[in-house]
């Protein structure tokens, strides 16, 4: 046992503060809240950000231009060589990529990429797929099919 040991063990567990128990506590009368206002009430929570009900800072910002950024495709990524797992001949959707484990969720869009390569035979359906991936696929006797 060293000393150390004991300190931390004595200082892991702060007490909680007991207000509103007489003037003598050192937390009575307005139990460290101080004197009236918003924050003295029960129940009184501001917004992040609030600045009083002036005009706020980002509200004083000026805002120029114009982004994409909310309109943008989100494409969930699959690549040629993950694709050699299928049987020879099978047709690989989104259902099938999901139960594979290779995306998340089948709702969303698919792209298939080029890296790696592939052997098999396989019709591969996806939103999306970049030049090599098609070649690849192509070139093993497969097929692609674009949706959307």
């Amino acid at each position: 046992m060293r000393l150390d040991e004991i300190l931390q063990q004595a200082g892991r567990h702060k007490g909680r503060k007991r207000v509103g128990r007489g003037t003598g506590s050192g937390k009575g009368c307005t139990s460290g809240r101080g004197h009236k206002g918003y924050k003295s009430r029960a129940g009184a929570r501001t917004k992040l950000g609030f600045e009083g009900g002036g005009v706020g800072t980002l509200a004083r910002i000026p805002q120029r231009g114009f982004s994409n950024a909310n309109f943008r495709k989100e494409y969930q990524i699959v690549n040629v060589a993950s694709l050699d797992r299928f049987d020879d001949g099978a047709r690989v959707d989104a259902q099938a990529l999901q139960q594979a484990r290779l995306i998340d969720d089948a709702a969303k869009p698919v792209k298939v990429l080029g890296n790696g390569e592939i052997t098999k035979k396989l019709t591969v359906v996806a939103a999306k797929f970049s030049a090599s991936a098609a070649k690849k696929i192509a070139e093993a006797g497969g097929a692609i099919e674009q949706t959307g």
